[in-house]
């Protein structure tokens, strides 16, 4: 597969910044198309013909960030470096956080553009690789991390890097905001998503349980064990083991552990004969680990080796965005265990879930609609006091902009529509505190600027947004 360019502008923007010869004496074994405009662009995007798109402008104006959102909107994936040669520092910031790959004007050395053209050339060919080895599994991975907020998105971006490779991955994060959903994105995405997802928590037996039940046993090994026992290391072989709560494993065992990841191979309890494995391991945890060291609780070594790529996940505060996403999800994922039809919540509660406080984060948004559920009984629609709303169970945080949705909806409103009534008064709402500043509204939110405007069209074509939001 060979690496294409996709100059979109002014060229000349190029060499005289750099005061280089043409892009073909530059870049021999890169070569590039160059179109003025981005009607003559777009059939190149829609192609996925370009792995790059330099986005070369005279002067930097409100219509530079316009095309960069376009060419996002058409591929989401390519790299988009932005070349002006009067760009100022404060503008390549804003670029770049509205979703350039990188920016340059005056004063960039040459070789640092050439190297940055290089890496979003040969990154945007890996995740095609990946996806090209795995048809189809970059969406079903995705869907296990419920919500498109930024800080999700941050974490599907380390996932969808990390996922293919073999590294080991350390989760943190607060009590219930997703570790193992987390560590299960990673697997789905990877090429053992076919092999087993092992998963162990380190908290839930004692030292010498824990030992037998990672590595297994033979027969006669200890008191009880009558029969031989085949370990989670072992079960997961060419797969995943996930060690969850692992800031909680004895010392003597973090020592064997460690020898495991740095050997590939162990033995039994009471046997002498060396198992060998392929595993990759993903171990999460909801302590400061670094702490732990401190006090001499964690072996640092053990520590180095589990944080090869660090994820953190986000506490639900920090991504309020995704609340009517997850309730949708969980309201599903119950009514279907439970084999009833799917229940609609009303307009009001969605409001009033959003506006909660959720100090155990997305497992106590899950438990609460699945009390919501059980108590609603024969009822189709959940309200507010099935959440527990209504009393002092849950209390409301305020919030900066108003988000109250009008209570005369149609009591056979369905809870699709519902959602995207709420959506659009949030965007009004955080669109009107911003003053129409589509960033500044999208940093409220909690979303990317490209994600919030793609909202605002999919709203305005569906006749819920006026073109005016």
């Amino acid at each position: 597969m060979s690496k294409k360019v996709l100059i979109l502008g002014e060229a000349s923007e190029i060499t005289e910044l750099f005061r280089c010869a043409d892009w073909s004496c530059e870049f021999p074994d890169l070569p590039a198309h160059h179109v003025p405009t981005a009607n003559d662009a777009l059939p190149l995007l829609t192609g996925r013909s370009a792995d790059c798109v330099i986005l070369a402008a005279h002067q930097l104006s409100p219509e530079t960030t316009d095309t960069l959102e376009w060419v996002q909107s058409v591929d989401a994936d390519i790299p988009v470096v932005v070349v002006s040669r009067h760009a100022s520092p404060a503008e390549a910031v804003r670029l770049v956080r509205c979703g350039a790959w990188n920016c340059f004007g005056p004063g960039d050395p040459h070789s640092l553009f050439r190297s940055s053209v290089e890496n979003a050339v040969e990154e945007r060919r890996m995740r095609r690789r990946d996806e090209s080895r795995q048809p189809g599994t970059r969406e079903l991975w995705r869907d296990t991390l419920v919500g498109d907020s930024l800080p999700m998105e941050a974490v599907a971006d380390t996932v969808r890097l990390v996922g293919p490779r073999r590294c080991t991955v350390l989760i943190t994060g607060e009590t219930g905001t997703g570790k193992e959903m987390a560590a299960r994105a990673i697997h789905a995405a990877s090429p053992r998503a076919h092999q087993n997802l092992v998963a162990v928590n380190c908290s839930a037996l004692p030292e010498n349980l824990l030992e037998a039940e990672l590595f297994g046993h033979t027969r006669g090994a200890f008191t009880g064990a009558t029969a031989p026992r085949v370990g989670r290391f072992e079960q997961a072989h060419k797969g995943t083991l996930f060690l969850d709560e692992i800031g909680d494993m004895p010392l003597d065992l973090q020592a064997k552990l460690l020898r495991v990841l740095q050997e590939r191979e162990f033995q039994r309890l009471g046997s002498s004969e060396t198992v060998r494995i392929d595993v990759r391991v993903i171990a999460a945890t909801n302590v400061g680990l670094q702490e732990k060291v401190r006090q001499g609780k964690f072996r640092e070594d053990l520590y180095y080796r589990l944080n090869v790529v660090p994820l953190r996940m986000p506490p639900l505060r920090n991504r309020v965005s995704d609340v009517p996403a997850l309730v949708a999800h969980f309201v599903k994922k119950v009514c279907l265990n439970e084999d009833i039809p799917v229940k609609r919540v009303a307009p009001e509660a969605l409001e009033q879930l959003c506006a909660a406080q959720w100090p155990g984060n997305v497992r106590q948004l899950e438990n609460t609609i699945e009390m919501a559920v059980a108590i609603s009984g024969l009822r189709d629609v959940l309200y507010p006091r099935d959440f527990g709303l209504a009393g002092p169970r849950l209390t409301t945080v305020a919030t900066t902009t108003s988000l109250s949705l009008p209570l005369e909806l149609p009591e056979n409103m369905g809870f699709e529509a519902a959602v995207n009534r709420f959506q659009v008064t949030m965007l009004e709402s955080a669109l009107q505190a911003a003053g129409g500043n589509k960033t500044v509204a999208a940093e409220r939110l909690g979303l990317k600027r490209t994600t919030l405007i793609m909202k605002m069209r999919t709203l305005q074509q569906s006749g819920l947004l006026t073109k005016a939001g």
